[in-house]
């Protein structure tokens, strides 16, 4: 594999735990920050908003996902895949865990 996989599958692995709360939030009829809303990333955006955000999140983290050609043969890319996926949702627990105190 050429680096460029492996970069690929690390972005995607963060677009793809990025689309997760957008996308929850928004079908269950829920506020949540995008980078949309006022104060960016802090602020609430529209369910609507969140839905689309989402799906924006899911369909470059899939494109990402084919271009880095990820397999169960190389360990490598699976453990650069699941590696963003840990840092991803780490950094957005955090970083989303006093949204409702807005």
């Amino acid at each position: 594999m050429e680096w460029y996989h492996y970069v690929s599958g690390f972005w995607s692995a963060l677009f793809l735990v990025n689309s997760v709360p957008h996308y929850a939030a928004g079908i269950q009829g829920n506020k949540f920050p995008t980078p949309f809303s006022n104060p960016s990333g802090k602020g609430l955006s529209s369910p609507v908003l969140n839905v689309i955000w989402g799906l924006i999140n899911m369909l470059i983290g899939a494109v990402l996902f084919k271009c880095a050609h990820l397999s169960a043969d190389n360990w490598l890319s699976l453990a650069i895949f699941f590696g963003a996926v840990c840092l991803g949702s780490i950094f957005l627990g955090s970083h989303f865990k006093h949204k409702h105190h807005e």
